[in-house]
């Protein structure tokens, strides 16, 4: 697995335990209401677990499964992916702090949009037809 796979992963899996540890303090305090506030972290809950854990995963499977050129870089412009990895991380802590900054929520969207674009476009020229 190359490197840029192993990051999306792993910070994947942190998303992961960082969306169910805010969904466990929300679901505690529906049955034991220790703070108020808690049910606040809804956003938060759902940005980590659905961008944070699934794009990401399926971002670093799809780089690292997608076929490799056979002559030249094998991956094709890694920069531009790596860039992704950047803007999609950014856009997800961006988006996070809605509850506190409303605009940050559009600034972060904008971020996660951008990161799509540059992992399709550092994707692009991989996805081929069989024998082609």
């Amino acid at each position: 697995m190359s490197r840029l796979s192993v990051w999306f992963v792993r910070a994947s899996f942190l998303y992961l335990l960082a969306g169910l540890f805010f969904g466990g303090l929300m679901l505690a305090q529906k049955g034991i209401p220790f703070y108020a506030p808690a049910l606040h972290l809804l956003p938060l809950h759902m940005e980590f677990l659905l961008v944070g854990w699934l794009i990401q995963l399926a971002f670093g499977v799809a780089f690292w499964i997608i076929p490799r050129f056979s002559n030249g870089s094998a991956r094709g412009p890694v920069r531009l992916v790596w860039l992704s990895f950047a803007f999609l991380n950014a856009g997800i802590l961006i988006a996070a702090l809605q509850y506190w900054f409303p605009s940050a929520f559009a600034v972060g969207r904008a971020a996660e949009v951008g990161a799509a674009l540059l992992f399709i476009l550092g994707s692009w020229q991989r996805v081929k037809p069989q024998g082609a």
